[in-house]
């Protein structure tokens, strides 16, 4: 397994789960593992996928996801897991 970290943050509407799960599944990406809340009208959710069986590489799937954040205006992060394992070390 090849996990990854995506995080979503902005204001609440319907649509953004969806959205972003959308694009995952186009990619073949699998939502190991997700998080998400709603404070004051802000949503934010974490999830952890795993990207071993995806159809295109980590930059192309960060690119694809952030455009979606944008059309539904919201901030999308796309990280490799390791990059959270390294700053654990320091």
């Amino acid at each position: 397994m090849e996990l990854a970290v995506v995080s979503v943050l902005g204001a609440d509407r319907v649509g953004i789960v969806a959205g972003i799960s959308s694009v995952l599944a186009k990619h073949n990406v699998n939502i190991v593992d997700i998080s998400q809340t709603v404070v004051q009208n802000i949503f934010s959710m974490v999830m952890i996928v795993d990207i071993s069986k995806a159809d295109v590489d980590i930059s192309q799937l960060r690119r694809e996801l952030e455009e979606e954040g944008k059309r539904l205006g919201v901030m999308v992060a796309v990280y490799h897991i390791d990059v959270f394992k390294y700053m654990q070390r320091i």
